[in-house]
């Protein structure tokens, strides 16, 4: 019996204990909570790691995206990603690899990481069909279900499936001009098979054989947005709605079958319609965990897409978000590099904590305050502990011009907080 079952059957499991401690809760609110199906606890059976929670209750989480892409794959570079995202903070990481032989990278990611790991089976599927001389449009139910069970023999924590677009949401799709139509690459592929195939999403119909597999290692399904908005002009269209309602419907039948599931959601969102998205999936979808990426607040920054991300995550997170998706530097540009991967994640734990304060109030506030006592002190190593980037925090104090180093270069003996020791 997975842990989700016996929590419904009233039973704890130490996941469930790891959790309430680390978040500092009484066991029998996560419990409950974690029975209802508003908090999921990633962690394979078959994994060695700690258990990462997300949902009602618990601190905001952030995973970073790393893998290969057909035109770079190089194992030793996504190792390193791996590396620099675990050490600024990402709770979870997704392997995307397109890219190589990424069932390989995908063990070796695995046995290295130390937080759960999600995957998209469908982007194996598509790859060893490709191998195989095959075109993806000849996918059978089997040759995905293969690819499912697999992975969650190697430890997959979590898999985000692409079952909630359907011909009757292309069709609301349809009905409402977007200026970008599909881009999510799941589900793209899955609506030109429909379209070429004359029939309904294999993973809609035969749904109940992939939760039975997930069921057995369990493992989280990350039910995927494939309608979300590419641009701010699509955001809360027809089609991203009535996907959201199917998805409500799926995560239903993955909690009676014992399967956690999580909500993915957008995308590029403006501002004002932010608090709307999350209020409406968290109705939709009987408040499950949502998964959020960005949402991304405008379209006119590549290049800084982590900050147009951060600047949507911290109100996502603020209005009821439990987890964001970081954007990278490179979104919209090209496969991340190192670099980008760690000033995403940062970009992301900013926002994410900054939604928590709004959430969890003190709990999450008091972070702050250790660093605004320390400021008040001028006490600069205390300030540098408490900084969500200590490295870059102590580099780009080193390059100020000499000078009193009790001080920083901006205002000098004209300091107010060093005047405030005067009065």
């Amino acid at each position: 019996m997975n842990i989700f079952k016996k929590a419904k059957n009233n039973q704890t499991s130490p996941e469930v204990e790891f959790i309430a401690e680390t978040e500092d809760l009484p066991l029998d609110h996560v419990m409950s909570r974690f029975a209802e199906g508003e908090i999921a606890i990633f962690k394979n059976t078959l994994r060695n790691i700690n258990p990462v929670g997300v949902g009602k209750g618990l601190k905001t989480k952030v995973n970073a995206n790393i893998g290969s892409s057909p035109d770079f794959f190089d194992l030793e570079t996504e190792l390193k990603k791996l590396d620099a995202a675990i050490q600024a903070g990402a709770d979870t990481i997704m392997d995307l690899s397109i890219g190589g032989d990424i069932s390989y990278f995908r063990k070796k990611i695995t046995a290295k990481s130390s937080v759960p790991l999600g995957t998209v089976p469908l982007y194996e599927t598509a790859v060893e069909m490709t191998r195989n001389k095959k075109s993806i449009m000849d996918m059978t139910i089997k040759d995905f279900l293969n690819v499912v069970q697999k992975q969650a023999e190697e430890g997959v924590d979590f898999m985000t499936i692409h079952s909630g677009i359907t011909l009757q949401s292309i069709e609301s799709l349809k009905s409402q001009k977007r200026i970008i139509g599909i881009t999510s690459r799941g589900g793209s592929i899955l609506a030109e098979w429909m379209a070429l195939n004359k029939k309904e999403n294999p993973l809609y119909e035969y749904y109940d054989e992939i939760l039975d597999i997930l069921a057995e290692y369990n493992i989280v399904i990350s039910l995927g947005d494939s309608l979300r908005p590419g641009a701010i002009n699509d955001a809360n269209d027809r089609g991203q709605v009535h996907e959201m309602i199917l998805l409500g419907e799926l995560a239903r039948r993955a909690r009676a079958k014992g399967v956690q599931a999580i909500i993915e959601g957008p995308g590029h969102v403006p501002l004002n319609m932010i608090a709307d998205n999350i209020r409406l999936q968290k109705k939709l979808c009987d408040n499950a965990p949502y998964y959020v990426l960005g949402p991304l607040v405008t379209d006119i920054a590549p290049g800084y897409d982590h900050i147009t991300s951060a600047i949507g995550g911290a109100i996502a997170a603020s209005e009821g978000a439990d987890f964001l998706c970081y954007v990278t530097p490179a979104e919209h540009l090209k496969l991340p590099d190192i670099e980008d991967v760690k000033e995403g994640v940062i970009a992301s734990k900013i926002a994410a904590h900054a939604g928590d304060i709004v959430k969890l109030g003190h709990k999450a506030k008091k972070w702050d305050d250790n660093m605004s006592m320390a400021r008040k002190k001028l006490d600069w190593e205390k300030m540098y502990s408490f900084s969500i980037d200590e490295d870059k925090a102590r580099r780009v104090r080193s390059e100020m011009p000499s000078g009193d180093d009790s001080l920083c270069s901006m205002c000098g003996e004209f300091c107010a907080i060093k005047r405030n020791e005067m009065q």
